[in-house]
């Protein structure tokens, strides 16, 4: 599976841990900057921060950087013959070029394609815009114009759409508490636009104790 990974949100992890359930290993390319900007514009992280952010997931085996945006020939030779790839993952929203052909026409062709369903209501493009809106809250609030349209404009626009159910959540834990003699470490924080640096510090975290549990401030008290 590939992809940007850029502003790393749950519906990527949720494709990356679909994706790992039709297989036994799952290799993650991550799209170069250079691509990224040729195809979609540029990139909020670096190429360091996404592969950061990629490899810190317990459903990915191996990373690819500076993967190609679409699946050439001399790239998927590679991904089959040195990577040893059965199969190319990717959601069932399209993804085009900026020529309007498909990115995975070559992997479909060849009959190693397979598709996962798309986690909706989250996207970079979502978050992106919901920090837009904060923004412009932010500067409603201080130039004092609080009319009931601005207010509602504001306060609706960043509403998020995403609403995971408790059966989703439990697929994303491994189902294991703490042994009996186990050291339990608790890490808390509000991980809100989760970076590299969530990672590091949960990694160190761990690294302290036989079981890592981790607390995820209230929106109230973020705000």
């Amino acid at each position: 599976m590939d992809g940007c990974f850029d502003l790393m949100h749950y519906g990527h992890a949720n494709a990356l841990r679909q994706a790992k359930a039709l297989g036994d290993e799952l290799v993650v390319g991550v799209v170069s900057d250079e691509e990224i900007v040729a195809n979609k514009g540029p990139p909020v992280l670096s190429m360091e921060e996404r592969l950061a952010l990629v490899s810190g997931l317990k459903w990915v085996d191996e990373v690819i950087p500076n993967a190609p945006y679409a699946i050439n020939e001399q790239f998927m030779r590679s991904l089959f013959n040195e990577h040893k790839i059965d199969y190319i993952i990717h959601g069932d929203d399209p993804c085009l070029l900026p020529d309007g052909t498909d990115a995975y026409a070559l992997a479909k062709k060849a009959g190693r394609y397979k598709q996962i369903k798309r986690t909706e209501g989250v996207s970079s493009t979502d978050i992106v815009g919901r920090i837009l809106s904060s923004a412009e809250h932010t500067l409603v609030s201080e130039k004092g114009d609080e009319s009931s349209l601005n207010h509602k404009q504001c306060e609706g626009s960043h509403i998020s759409q995403f609403l995971p159910t408790s059966r989703r959540i439990v697929q994303f834990s491994n189902g294991k508490g703490p042994g009996p003699n186990a050291r339990v470490v608790y890490i808390d924080g509000a991980f809100d636009l989760f970076h590299a640096g969530h990672v590091e510090i949960l990694k160190s975290a761990r690294q302290l104790g036989d079981f890592l549990l981790v607390g995820i401030y209230p929106d109230h008290t973020v705000r």
